[in-house]
């Protein structure tokens, strides 16, 4: 029988594969690391010529980002080796075999990464951390691989007991006044994907220079692995319903005026899917709480990491949303609210004056809130002429200007940030450390409120485009518990003055300018496909359009070569992110994502609104749909 390096040395297998491919193979396959199973999987992807599916496991080490890692933890092609004794739901027996697939052999060097960093960083100090992961195939499997791995470090874990939200974990981070966090999940993306998104002691993911240092941390595992333990290992405690109340009751908080929920008993109907994750663990018994009248969709309300109801679990797509609004058209309910597998991202539909329902976009979802609490803020005196130059709504600069609009409004702050919600989470954590209070988190939120307000920043609400929201500082991520509870006080508020929710949003148009988005985004998948997003982007870069949809490029935004600070005069690290501002007023900007294998184009516009609003919507749609058939062409000749 041939040896591995005489197969890979043989010419089928030197025309399809790439090098590093090869040399990957080679290092993982002869690696005392790596079970049997996983040399047998090797074995049978090289013996039925996989040669797309090796390129993609292993043209390169999965990059630990300056979040954490996300990729496959499912290959395209599942090997008899790897699929071994199926398990609960069908599940394969092991993660694919790979250097650039999420598997045991990447989280524990991620797990090993970030210890190593903390116990340098916190030198003599006790180090705490605490791990969550949300419904996904090998989620639980990966969360206890975290919390050993960091038990052999020495370092203390608490673990929750079953699924949890990543939210819930943010918070947590801080409640127990641990080190650091990380949470197992891949988000909205496909059932094969899985992730470890990692937290700092602020409660906040990674930033610098905390991510580069956790990211060199884990590259030099490459080099030298860490020498065993000797050391006593960590205890591993189990958290229990503690932690979940102790957040329950941060997210309660977020209600502005308990009237206005009250009003509306009787009135408002909503239903609420969490699409076979973690919402299901806090959502209905905070709306129950609250006395909303509320169904659940009982088809997605079961832990299940194929997602069988759904293509993706994504709130953004129609498609995820629909058992939700087949139930609200036979229950007549007024909204439909849905969550992503680990809670952070929450999508919505509404019913409209017609009964038609209607998909109202990330944009949209948080312009309403923004309007809301802003104005009910005001309405309670919490803020005021002599206060509001100390609050701030804060969005990325690819979220809708609408909310700039809002806040130039009221004449509070407006913070633009990067792409990215851990850019919001470091603004919260300025904003703490400028209150003046020492032990912040054990303050009532009154005390915290009257600090910010007196002598630093106060956070009325925060969110981005795609589908994130904040209202409060005891998480630093976004947080769809949370916004549930938020969006739903607006559309109580909205019933009960006679309105639905469209109507609401129409009333923030005609008030502050109507503004509206359009997201295009093309995929490139594997090996071949990281390589033509760089090219895209680099063409961006070198050479702009001129103009678009019939309106001249006036200015170019490059994020990546150009210094720029935020409204409080702070820098904006660095990101290849390219703004495109028309001479009409729109915009678009341009970047790769960070989590998946697509780059994203984001196009902006906005109009008065004088007349008819239904016609003035309709004019932009069209220009929106123009442009980005447009920018699709154009994609065709920048990649030839």
């Amino acid at each position: 029988m041939k040896s591995l390096r005489e197969l890979l040395a043989e010419e089928p297998a030197v025309k399809q594969l790439l090098p590093s491919t090869i040399e990957n193979i080679t290092r993982v396959y002869e690696s005392s690391d790596t079970p049997e199973w996983g040399r047998k999987s090797i074995e049978e992807l090289l013996a039925g010529g996989e040669w797309t599916e090796l390129n993609d496991r292993f043209y390169k080490k999965l990059a630990f980002g300056t979040g954490g890692i996300r990729g496959r933890t499912i290959g395209r092609k599942v090997t008899k080796a790897e699929l071994g004794t199926p398990q609960e739901l069908g599940r394969p027996e092991f993660a694919a075999i790979g250097s650039n697939v999420f598997n045991a052999m990447n989280v524990r060097r991620a797990a090993q990464g970030t210890g190593q960093y903390l116990l340098k960083y916190f030198k003599g100090q006790h180090i705490k951390g605490v791990v969550s992961h949300d419904t996904r195939h090998f989620s639980r499997f990966f969360a206890e691989l975290v919390a050993k791995t960091w038990s052999d470090m020495g370092i203390e874990v608490y673990l929750f007991p079953e699924d949890r939200s990543t939210p819930q974990l943010s918070f947590s981070v801080r409640w127990l006044k641990a080190h650091v966090g990380v949470m197992i999940t891949a988000s909205h993306n496909p059932s094969h994907d899985n992730g470890y998104k990692a937290y700092f002691a602020d409660g906040g993911q990674l930033v610098e220079p905390h991510a580069t240092g956790v990211i060199a941390e884990v590259n030099a595992l490459d080099e030298h692995p860490l020498p065993p333990y000797t050391g006593t290992p960590g205890p591993i405690h189990i958290l229990d319903a503690k932690a979940d109340k102790a957040y329950a009751d941060a997210v309660s908080s977020l209600v502005i005026e308990p009237k206005n929920i009250e009003a509306a008993k009787g009135k408002l109907k909503i239903v609420y899917t969490p699409v076979h994750g973690t919402g299901r663990r806090i959502i209905p018994s905070l709306l129950k709480d609250w006395g909303f009248d509320f169904s659940v969709v009982a088809k997605q309300d079961q832990a299940d990491g194929r997602f069988p109801t759904v293509k993706s679990p994504n709130p953004e797509n129609a498609e995820a949303l629909q058992l939700g609004v087949d139930q609200a058209k036979a229950e007549g309910a007024d909204i439909v609210l849905a969550t992503d597998p680990d809670a952070d991202r929450m999508g919505v539909v509404a019913r409209n004056a017609k009964g038609e329902y209607e998909i109202i976009t990330g944009n949209m979802i948080g312009s309403i809130m923004a309007a809301y609490r802003t104005e009910q803020f005001f309405a309670k005196g919490l803020l005021n002429d002599s206060n509001k130059k100390h609050a701030t709504l804060i969005k990325t600069f690819v979220t809708t200007d609408l909310q700039k609009n809002i806040a130039d409004h009221f004449g509070i702050k407006c913070v633009n940030t990067l792409t990215g919600f851990k850019y919001i989470g470091e603004k919260l954590l300025e904003y703490e450390k400028t209150s003046g209070l020492a032990n912040y988190d054990d303050q009532p939120v009154e005390v915290r409120r009257k600090a910010q307000l007196t002598q630093g920043t106060f956070f009325v609400f925060g969110g981005e485009e795609s589908y994130g929201y904040s209202g409060g500082d005891y998480v630093r991520d976004k947080d769809a518990n949370a916004a549930v509870l938020m969006f739903s006080e607006v559309a109580a508020y909205a019933k009960a003055n006679g309105q639905t929710i469209i109507d609401y949003l129409d009333g923030v148009y005609r008030r502050f300018g109507y503004f509206t988005e359009k997201l295009g985004t093309l995929t490139f998948e594997g090996a071949a496909g990281a390589a033509q997003i760089q090219k895209l982007l680099k063409s961006y870069r070198e050479n702009s359009p001129k103009q678009m949809n019939g309106s001249a490029v006036t200015q170019v935004d490059d994020f990546g070569l150009q210094d720029f600070k935020d409204i409080d005069g702070k820098e904006i690290p660095k990101e290849t992110m390219l703004l495109f501002h028309l001479a009409n007023g729109s915009r678009m900007v341009v970047r790769g994502s960070g989590t998946e294998p697509k780059i994203k184009f984001y196009f902006l516009t906005q109009a008065e609104v004088k007349g008819d609003l239904a016609a003035v919507k309709a004019e932009r749609k069209e220009y929106l749909n123009k442009w980005w058939d447009e920018v699709q062409s154009d994609v065709k000749e920048r990649v030839k």
